[in-house]
């Protein structure tokens, strides 16, 4: 018999969610949960208001997201989104609380193409680094004195001629022996290969430049292959590669013994000299260099895991979606804007029927005629009275200039006062001898030394 409840108990309460906690805390779980994932998909509805935001729809064949990039990130980024591309974002889940909305704020973005090639790369790259292929402690020591260089390349490339350039201005007792290979095209991976092995198994040569110019991505595409990686990594004979310009680093590179910038930078690295020992001291500064970065940014990582922590309650993140609501307003008001302004000029157009019904033509034109002939009148009174107040102050100024002590001046007189001009000196009780005092003439002024005194 099953047991009956206590009198005067009550069951368990259910805990109520009010709307803001429901999306406050479902925005917490999306950003805990789904932080700087990569999504790809194909844009849409793209906007771009004035604020410097973008908003868009990311979508497949059978769902969408929404999706916003801040200002902030937008203006950092070189990618130029458009409707109709296919593209990978870097983004956090969130949640737009005001509406509901769930949507990805991106971080970053390229395009589908360039991000499955990168992605290409950097799984070879973990492979063969998970392999050893990269070890340091597998790479050959370079001989520091060489006898015989093998140089890999092709022999009508610009790189063959940087090469041998610098050969005949730092070490012209070297000998060289070129293994010439295409460096692009078809069957170019097959031949590359064979000539490294070749040069390899013939052991004539104590160091191997494997050598190409510089070119676009794709040119240089050979060198991230995995054979050549792994012809490369059975090499007995040490190897420095020098491929494309100093930005440019494949696969090849990082399997070498010795990785150089460029073509003449390879040369240059496989014979000592004074530059070279101050090579060296450049390549410890940069593998203490590398070493740094990898700790800065294992550290980088971790505050970066912390301040998205941090950044869920930072008022930073409230102004976003502050923002965010900004630019949809301002929609809805620019929408307003226009409704309102057609119906203004819908009514102003129905307000000029209407006056045009009224046009007081007529009394206009007899207006217009009274108001030239007292245009008239008014214009021969100005004229009148002008002619009059022009004879009066010319009187005026003929008396002024009767009085006028610039006049007195100008008959041989003058003003004398103190040397600052403050003050008028009009006896000689006011002045001492040796003291200055200024003379104004009619024209100009003397600053004079009083010699003498005479009273009287």
């Amino acid at each position: 018999m099953p047991l009956s409840p206590a009198v005067g108990s009550h069951p368990p309460k259910e805990e109520i969610y009010s709307v803001s906690r429901l999306n406050r805390e479902t925005k917490m779980l999306l950003s805990q949960n789904f932080c700087s994932i990569r999504v790809e998909g194909e844009i849409s509805n793209l906007a771009q208001p004035s604020s410097g935001h973008i908003y868009f729809t990311l979508k497949d064949s059978s769902a969408q997201v929404r999706c916003a990039m801040f200002k902030s990130r937008h203006r950092r980024s070189t990618f130029k989104p458009q409707n109709g591309q296919q593209v990978i974002v870097k983004a956090d889940a969130s949640l737009f609380e005001q509406r509901g909305d769930y949507q990805l704020i991106v971080e970053a973005m390229e395009g589908a193409g360039d991000g499955q090639l990168r992605h290409q790369f950097e799984q070879l790259m973990r492979k063969l680094s998970d392999e050893g292929l990269f070890d340091e402690n597998k790479k050959k020591v370079l001989p520091r004195f060489p006898n015989t260089i093998g140089i890999i390349t092709s022999p009508s490339g610009a790189a063959i001629q940087d090469i041998l350039v610098v050969f005949r201005r730092r070490a012209p007792h070297i000998k060289l022996n070129i293994y010439p290979t295409p460096v692009q095209g078809i069957d170019s991976e097959k031949t590359l290969q064979k000539a490294i092995h070749s040069a390899d198994r013939r052991n004539e040569c104590d160091l191997l430049i494997l050598a190409r110019g510089g070119g676009s991505a794709e040119d240089l595409s050979l060198f991230n292959s995995e054979s050549i990686a792994r012809e490369l990594f059975k090499c007995k004979t040490p190897v420095i590669t020098g491929i494309g310009h100093e930005i440019d680093f494949s696969i090849a590179d990082f399997v070498a013994d010795k990785r150089a910038a460029t073509p003449s930078v390879a040369a240059e690295s496989s014979c000592l000299d004074n530059e070279q020992m101050l090579g060296q001291i450049e390549q410890y500064r940069s593998q203490l260099t590398r070493r740094a970065l990898t700790q800065l940014n294992q550290h980088k990582q971790q505050l970066s895991w912390l301040t998205k922590g941090l950044l869920q309650q930072h008022p930073s993140q409230q102004l976003f979606e502050k923002s965010q609501r900004l630019d949809q307003l301002e929609n809805l008001l620019q929408k307003a804007i226009k409704k309102q302004l057609q119906y203004a000029q819908s009514l102003l157009k129905n307000r000029q029927n209407l006056l045009q019904s009224y046009n007081p033509y007529r009394d206009i034109t007899l207006l217009q005629d009274r108001t030239d002939h007292l245009t008239q009148r008014l214009t021969a009174a100005i004229k009148s009275k002008t002619e009059r107040q022009k004879h009066h102050l010319s009187e005026a100024a003929r008396t002024l200039e009767a009085i006028s002590p610039l006049s007195t001046l100008a008959r041989g007189y003058a003003i004398i006062s103190d040397v600052c001009g403050q003050h008028l000196l009009n006896s000689v009780s006011e002045v001492q001898v040796g003291q200055n005092i200024e003379a104004r003439l009619s024209k100009g002024s003397l600053i004079c030394q009083v010699k003498e005194i005479h009273n009287g």
